[in-house]
């Protein structure tokens, strides 16, 4: 009720603001809804739940929409050549972040020095090749128990929900890479629930509020308000443990996300920053808070939705098995769950499976994560199809369309893997997912704001995607039919999680 309230204030607010102050502006603005229109539709929907009704103005509008909130556009681009025209070619331009965002992270930083040294220290350095290389027993560990899980927790006929097992399987993976640590059972269950808490908060139609009005946000809200900072200090304290713990482990040679974080110095003096230009613990808070969720929600979720899929279509599901045999031959016989499992896949391997890799980009074309990328700013006029996108817009970039627009990929509803293979080919570089040479899909984002861990990401899931299949048979259970209904959370998941009835591959010798 109060925030229903709010609405209707703020929507007479801005409605006599409009008429009073309003100043002719002779620039061509691509164009979209009435004013009022435009904040009522910004106001009673989240971002993440604006996807649908831009859909319905895309038809009226065209590709290029904007949506006015007082004198702010927020303009939403929907084609490929324009985003590639705008992230691209003019991405020194447009490759800043709106200034409601605080917290000092690689998603959300300013454009700038600070920027380059916070991604330059997670891309160059903790995810240097080495680096990546080195977190290998890692995979195996988690990827063992995530099989001895999916094993203890089968119902036979009645199949398995794998969500929360995907999920953490990789969140552990994620506080490992991140602490240098393997914790136990319960701390993960403890703070993964605490992340989850925290991104609950996002998808609300209230974060808008905040992003526009923070101080009346507190004021009008005070018991989410109240939330958020319980969550954020219980955050900080099991985080701050977490730290404590990883930079007193003397004389180690498993380098974490975390040590690199205590060995970075800010280019700039801001006062945030301490006196030697090094990470406050808030900051280190936030970033291994940006970490542990951005390399574990968009990858769990995207495992799930290509799992779906191999589920739903067991001739792809076969022509991938036939291809991993082929490379590193039948799999041994699953051990009980409580042994460990000592054969996995090599990740070397994997570079010799082009199928695994098709099923893998169709999977992010098919189901980004994310549908819309995080908002861009523009710091300098842009001239787009003869329309100008001003100097402090917002920019958004609807990935989930562009990913099925019918001019750039047949039969776009389709799972087809074959799309991805080329004649001629037996890898992947016919495909550039980097967007550089031109804009098919972007699931990781373009640009200088693509994900700076994309390539990470890539391996996860091919690995765990090549290690599911070739250990077990995925099938529907009777009467159960695949449903690939989307729902709205922090990424973009299954209505109906997965259910799935496994059989062991492995043949006794």
């Amino acid at each position: 009720m109060m925030y229903t309230w709010f609405v209707i204030v703020v929507s007479l607010c801005l409605i006599i603001r409009f008429f009073l102050f309003r100043q002719k502006d002779d620039r061509k603005l691509p164009p979209g809804p009435s004013f009022l229109s435009s904040h009522l539709i910004l106001l009673t929907n989240s971002l993440m739940e604006l996807e649908p009704i831009l859909k319905n103005l895309k038809s009226k509008y065209g590709p290029l929409i904007t949506l006015s909130f007082c004198s702010h556009p927020i303009i939403f681009v929907s084609d490929h050549s324009l985003a590639h025209q705008i992230l691209i070619k003019n991405g020194a331009v447009v490759s800043d972040r709106p200034r409601v965002f605080g917290f000092r992270t690689i998603t959300s930083a300013s454009y700038g020095p600070n920027w380059r040294a916070l991604r330059r220290n997670l891309r160059s350095v903790f995810l240097h090749t080495s680096r990546v290389k080195s977190f290998a027993w890692a995979r195996k560990c988690v990827l063992g128990s995530l099989i001895g899980h999916l094993q203890k927790h089968d119902k036979g006929a009645a199949g398995i929900l794998v969500r929360d097992h995907f999920r953490t399987a990789i969140f552990s993976l994620s506080l490992f890479m991140c602490f240098g640590e393997k914790l136990d059972e319960c701390q993960i269950n403890e703070i993964e629930t605490l992340q989850r808490h925290l991104l609950s908060l996002v998808v609300t139609r209230k974060l808008n509020v905040y992003l526009v009005f923070p101080w009346l946000f507190k004021i009008l809200f005070r018991n989410t308000w109240k939330i958020f900072e319980k969550l954020r200090n219980d955050q900080k304290q099991k985080l701050m443990s977490l730290i404590k713990s990883e930079r007193q482990s003397l004389g180690k040679e498993q380098i974490a996300y975390i040590d690199t974080l205590g060995c970075l110095k800010l280019p700039e003096e801001e006062a945030n920053c301490t006196s030697d230009k090094t990470l406050t613990a808030k900051q280190t808070v936030s970033m291994c808070g940006e970490f542990l969720n951005t390399a574990t929600d968009t990858t769990s979720t995207t495992l799930q939705w290509i799992m779906a899929n191999l589920v739903k279509h067991p001739h792809i599901q076969s022509k991938l098995y036939d291809e991993i045999v082929a490379v590193a031959g039948h799999p041994p016989p699953l051990q009980l769950p409580h042994e460990e499992l000592e054969s996995f896949i090599d990740e070397d391997d994997l570079q010799k499976m082009p199928y695994l890799k098709a099923v893998v980009l169709e999977g992010l074309r098919r189901h980004p994560p994310g549908h819309l990328v995080l908002p861009h700013r523009v710091m300098k006029d842009v001239e787009v199809q003869g329309y100008v996108i001003p100097e402090g817009a917002t920019l958004n970039f609807m990935v989930g369309e562009m990913g099925l627009d019918p001019k750039v990929w047949d039969d776009p509803m389709e799972f087809d893997p074959e799309r991805f293979l080329s004649n001629d080919s037996c890898n992947n570089d016919v495909f550039d997912i980097t967007g550089n040479k031109g804009i098919k899909m972007m699931p990781f984002g373009v640009g200088r704001r693509i994900c700076p861990a994309s390539d990470l990401a890539l391996l996860h899931l091919e690995y765990f995607v090549a290690n599911l299949i070739w250990y077990f048979h995925w099938t529907p259970p009777n009467g159960y039919h695949v449903d690939l209904s989307e729902r709205v959370d922090f990424t973009i998941t299954m209505k109906n999680p997965l259910r799935a009835q496994i059989n062991s591959r492995g043949v006794e010798n």
